[in-house]
């Protein structure tokens, strides 16, 4: 019987994958005009899901998004107003100009359906409580009735998520019917080990492993130079990047990601704007600071419109968040410690 490929961490299993479809991809198909080359039928372990970023210079990963998204999702929304501001190309699946349909994952696991009185992530940490060998925890995501909609343009990726408690860790398998390996899956593993880890966190559980199946595995050829430089970076570079990933603060609840997103809102609507120490004086625990200063980091970037960004809101970022805001964004790199990356 074959198990994923087990790897510690996302940027060896995007690496990995890259590499596969490049190399040896079984079809080259052209789905709805975007011509891809695929894979049917691809998976990975991730033993480390913490280890959530990339750090590739030629990928410029955005982690502001990534956050942003995760948020998004665990605060059960599905409105453009927050999420088109970090990603506005996403308006364009939008069927209505307010509101994403199959995409917004968070909407279908976080809110109450069908007249019940728990959402489907309260429901499976219900059962995980009482019956923590279940093999039930299952969230399904994609549903249906999303096929009957013609010429749907937001029919969800994501088909479910598995939560299985196993040796006092929670581990979690997510079924995807497809990934763009060189876009929506880095920003998908982000979110998705981020709800995991929020799920453990209630749970009182230490995190597991993280599994990853995806039906068609595809990089679309108008990415393929992209992934050409990022794979060429990895070969030739000495040794790979590493920065800590600090792990969810056990007192994270609901209320938390609700409190981090009243300040996201004054941040986007630029009706404030912070300083490091004002960051520092929020009340919130470090971990969750660090994401306020990168909401600040890009409300002066979408709003100041200047060159360079607050030096002391950016040394105030941990390391790899700050490595990974210099390479995306160049222009700012000098206000890092005097122009280091």
């Amino acid at each position: 019987m074959l198990t994923p490929l087990s790897l510690p961490g996302l940027e060896e299993a995007y690496l990995s994958l890259l590499r596969l479809v490049s190399e040896d991809h079984n079809h080259h198909i052209s789905a709805r005009g975007n011509d891809a080359r695929e894979v049917i039928g691809a998976s990975f372990r991730l033993s480390d899901p913490r280890r959530r970023l990339p750090f590739l210079a030629e990928r410029k990963v955005n982690p502001i998004f990534h956050f942003a998204e995760a948020l998004w999702y665990l605060a059960g929304r599905r409105d453009l107003e927050m999420i088109g501001y970090y990603a506005p190309s996403m308006r364009s699946s939008s069927r209505d100009g307010f509101h994403l349909g199959g995409s917004a994952y968070g909407h279908t696991i976080f809110n109450p359906a069908n007249g019940d009185t728990l959402s489907l992530f309260d429901r499976v940490l219900e059962l995980l409580r009482s019956e923590s060998d279940s093999k039930r925890g299952y969230i399904p995501v994609f549903a249906a009735d999303e096929l009957a909609i013609s010429d749907n343009p937001d029919m969800a990726c994501l088909a479910g998520l598995h939560l299985l408690v196993r040796d006092g860790r929670l581990h979690m398998v997510c079924y995807m019917r497809a990934n763009d390996l060189d876009c929506g899956l880095l920003s998908d593993v982000f979110s998705f080990t981020m709800l995991q880890e929020f799920a453990a966190v209630q749970l009182g559980l230490e995190m597991g492993s993280y599994t990853h199946f995806i039906g068609s595995a595809h990089i679309c050829d108008r990415n393929a130079e992209r992934v050409h430089r990022v794979l060429v970076e990895a070969v030739a570079r000495s040794a790979p990047i590493q920065f800590p990933f600090p792990a969810m603060p056990t007192s994270t609840t609901a209320a938390t990601v609700a409190d981090v997103l009243e300040h996201e809102e004054a941040l986007r609507t630029n009706k404030a704007h912070y300083s490091a120490a004002h960051i520092q004086a929020s009340g919130l625990d470090p971990y969750w600071q660090q994401v306020l200063l990168l909401f600040e980091v890009y409300r002066q970037i979408q709003h100041d419109h200047v060159d360079a960004v607050n030096p002391d809101v950016l040394n105030a970022l941990d390391p790899g968040l700050r490595w990974l805001v210099g390479h995306r964004w160049s222009a700012y790199a000098a206000a890092l410690d005097g122009g280091e990356q």
